[in-house]
């Protein structure tokens, strides 16, 4: 087994970045000219956020980035004791060769505390002449204004479908695996425009079989398949609760499933339902309630069976 191939397929350059077109054009911009501002990468996890970071890195320093380039991440010590120690000691330094500035890749920012922060853009401002500062969250509303004023913000958008089914062919022939057709929708389902998400499913898969189909990458993510999830709504809007909870119980139990991957398998489920936009909306509502209690500690089956309950009620109503 080799390691994670979310690393092995790394892109080397920024030309081999996946998606991102217009984040990858500036940034290639970037590079050419020899200099960059302090950035802000923001959007969902797997979209490529990092991998640019360190492309852009290999550019700008060719064999020695590593030297000038330090990756952290603020999630592990999020406090200011991080920002006045580890980070300020490295901004403060000088590059070495013929760099100009080295760079601190500072991932998951968003888990800063605000007086860290406050703690940073100090830093930024100090040793902007040595040192750029490349910021990665997930959510930019959690970085304080004056950090994000000092920034050049790009938005990461999640991997468009067709440049992910690409992406994942081209390491599945690397890989002497094979994907059949369903095997890769199920792999874009469960991705959701999540690359890395989607290259873990696929080497985990390849621990099966090396014929990924949709039955090995629903039972090692342990996902819900969307036709089940419309058919435990479908039986509820029947008013066959029981049916229903039958359905659930094959869900929890046989598949393992947590409540929350059986709400986001019905959410998505939920717009092919030959159902009123009304209902469905109304539907939608009663989701986010129960998901939102078993986020604050609920006991998940029992806020599942209550949405069951509610879409059995509503069924016999119509």
């Amino acid at each position: 087994m080799h390691s994670l191939w979310v690393e092995k397929y790394r892109p080397e350059t920024l030309d081999q970045v996946v998606g991102q077109v217009g984040v990858v054009d500036s940034l290639r911009a970037y590079a050419a000219s020899g200099s960059i501002p302090h950035l802000l990468f923001a959007g969902p996890a797997g979209t490529g956020k990092t991998t640019c970071a360190i492309a852009l890195a290999k550019q700008l320093y060719g064999e020695t980035w590593r030297d000038n380039f330090e990756e952290l991440n603020a999630s592990d010590e999020r406090g200011i004791d991080v920002v006045r120690g580890k980070i300020k000691n490295f901004a403060r330094t000088a590059p070495l060769g013929e760099a100009s500035f080295k760079i601190i890749f500072l991932d998951e920012a968003d888990s800063l505390t605000p007086d860290a922060q406050s703690a940073l853009r100090r830093t930024m401002e100090r040793y902007a002449r040595i040192c750029r500062f490349i910021l990665s969250c997930n959510y930019s509303s959690k970085i304080i204004d004056p950090i994000q004023s000092r920034c050049a913000v790009f938005r990461f958008s999640p991997i468009d479908r067709e440049d992910m089914r690409c992406h994942l062919s081209r390491v599945a022939q690397r890989e002497g695996l094979e994907i059949t057709g369903d095997g890769m929708e199920a792999l874009l389902y469960i991705a959701r425009g999540d690359l890395r998400k989607a290259l873990n499913a696929l080497q985990t898969s390849a621990t099966l079989s090396q014929t990924i189909d949709a039955d090995s990458v629903y039972c090692t993510t342990a996902t819900a398949r969307p036709e089940e999830a419309q058919q435990v709504m479908e039986v509820a809007l029947r008013g066959n609760f029981l049916e229903a909870r039958a359905l659930l119980d094959k869900m929890l139990i046989d598949y393992g499933l947590s409540g929350e991957d059986v709400i986001k398998g019905m959410h998505s489920a939920l717009f092919d339902l030959p159902i009123p936009e009304k209902a469905k909306a109304d539907i939608v509502e009663k989701m986010g309630e129960a998901e939102f209690r078993m986020v604050e500690g609920s006991n998940e089956r029992i806020q599942i069976e209550a949405l069951l309950a509610h879409l059995a009620m509503a069924g016999r109503a119509r």
